[in-house]
């Protein structure tokens, strides 16, 4: 019961994410992850998103050694094929792809073929697993950094292994890194201590993308719910925010 009336109140009112511009993390080309199951459901992720604001989405399908081994022409002829329904449909968004990649044993060898998919201005979105950090994780980054790739971490909020560290994120942001943050983290959809770590680094500053990692009609719902979250305002409002520069 007295956890309850410390808890934060809601806004009245959904923040306003029009001011955003462009979505940077997604999962909508339908069937090659985990994300939008099919062509129909992807169109609908992409009317409503737009409905909340959004003028262009950067779809970003995982891509890992063991489970997702999406490659540029499976992506590529994935969102080319939603491109057309979209057209058809009539929705008013832009439409690009990317990729999301895992820091695993198979990055490296992407990182010597070339065949990274890039946001914006060289962008690169990367993620890392849950339970460990990879041992590799400054070099390869120093690498990509060298070749002039500009890196991008998903939703730092959800490392919990460096919950009490936070001089990790900060070395991180040292090494010139930005973050991404996922607006549903703030929901407590992943827990406790991910909304908690989100709502800190928020406070910090450290904050530069906001994604929405929509990857289905249920994880719609809760997006939305999301927009009722203070802290979303607060970090909107604070003009760190760099997506309408992708």
């Amino acid at each position: 019961m007295l956890g309850n009336l410390f808890k934060k109140k809601k806004l009245k009112n959904p923040v306003d994410l029009s001011g955003l511009v462009t979505d940077m993390h997604s999962h909508l080309v339908p069937g090659i992850d985990d994300g939008s199951p099919d062509m129909d459901s992807s169109v609908e992720l992409v009317r409503e998103m737009h409905k909340l604001g959004y003028r262009k989405l950067i779809t970003t399908p995982h891509v890992s050694s063991d489970i997702y081994k999406n490659s540029p022409e499976t992506i590529q002829d994935g969102i080319a094929q939603l491109q057309q329904r979209i057209s058809l449909e009539g929705i008013p968004v832009t439409l690009q792809a990317s990729a999301e990649y895992m820091i695993d044993d198979g990055f490296e060898l992407l990182i010597k073929e070339n065949k990274l998919q890039t946001l914006g201005d060289k962008y690169l979105l990367i993620e890392l697993p849950y339970f460990n950090v990879p041992p590799n994780l400054y070099d390869v980054t120093f690498e990509l950094q060298i070749k002039g790739f500009k890196i991008i971490l998903a939703h730092p909020e959800r490392y919990l292994y460096w919950y009490h560290q936070m001089d990790k994120f900060e070395e991180l942001r040292d090494r010139g890194i930005f973050f991404q943050m996922n607006i549903i983290s703030l929901s407590g959809q992943y827990g406790g201590q991910v909304k908690k770590l989100a709502e800190k680094l928020v406070d910090l500053g450290m904050i530069d993308f906001l994604g929405s990692d929509m990857h289905n009609l249920q994880y719609l719902e809760i997006f939305k719910a999301s927009l009722y979250e203070p802290y979303l305002q607060k970090i909107i409002e604070s003009s760190n925010i760099k997506n309408h520069l992708l």
